[in-house]
């Protein structure tokens, strides 16, 4: 019901435009965030952090200070990883020159040529020089998606395709869940979506989140757990869960021959 306060909406512009609720808290609760960087990780062989987004503040002149990893001072958990910033400072105060509109790409320089780049055209980096980020500060989301579209039709080419299995998005739960209770979903009042590696969602048999809506609850869920597979009653005919079970079982397969 608050979703529009935390956005920063009006109540004018919220009539005005034809804005979806639940879409908007997912934004909000940081589930569309963790889905985004979940395909992100699964095209690219980035890994995402054990603890999931941290969402440090960051404005445009801190970028290269924020996204390196915490070895170096940064706020990473290790290279190779994906992250969030956030407009807003943990007290709720904005950040100055904000990128809440924009994407980026943060990036190591592997050697001195690549540091003197960096220097040479224009890139803000940190104090050592070789960690620079490149960004825009604007993304036109579905004024974009017909390039995509046309790719994948005329040249079958995708703009981003899984090539592995390296990050999951896992429902926890948002209040004190009952025995009994209904989970709504993505972006409702029960649940949101964390990401974590792929590994550690099926170690702990994590039910994802695009699968945690019209499903009873066996147990009950403190705030802030993880709800597994075999705390929901799950119709295991559906197809969604019949392609999630062989997806994992692929994997699985995929890490036990690595082993071998």
């Amino acid at each position: 019901e608050t979703v529009w306060d935390h956005y920063g909406f009006t109540e004018a512009e919220v009539k005005e435009g034809d804005f979806n609720p639940r879409m908007f808290n997912s934004f909000v609760d940081g589930t569309k965030s963790a889905i985004e960087m979940a395909a992100v990780c699964n095209a690219t062989g980035l890994t995402p952090a054990p603890g999931g987004l941290g969402f440090p503040p960051a404005g445009v002149d801190e970028l290269a200070d924020v996204l390196r990893p915490e070895s170096e001072g940064g706020a990473l958990h290790h290279r190779g990883t994906v992250e969030v910033i956030s407009c807003l400072k943990r007290d709720g105060s904005p950040i100055a020159r904000d990128l809440r509109w924009g994407v980026y790409v943060a990036i190591e320089a592997p050697g001195d040529y690549a540091r003197r780049c960096f220097a040479e055209y224009g890139l803000a980096t940190d104090a050592s020089g070789r960690y620079t980020v490149m960004y825009r500060p604007y993304h036109l989301i579905g004024l974009e998606l017909g390039i995509s579209v046309a790719s994948a039709a005329l040249r079958g080419e995708a703009t981003g395709a899984p090539r592995d299995f390296h990050a999951d998005v896992v429902a926890i739960a948002k209040r004190d869940l009952k025995a009994g209770e209904t989970l709504d979903g993505e972006g409702g009042g029960t649940v949101w979506g964390k990401l974590m590696p792929a590994s550690d969602a099926l170690s702990l048999g994590g039910l994802p989140i695009g699968l945690a809506q019209h499903v009873n609850l066996r147990n009950d869920i403190p705030t802030g757990d993880p709800v597994r597979w075999a705390d929901v009653e799950i119709d295991e005919n559906l197809e969604a869960v019949r392609v999630r079970r062989e997806m994992e079982a692929a994997f699985t397969d995929a890490v036990s021959d690595a082993a071998e």
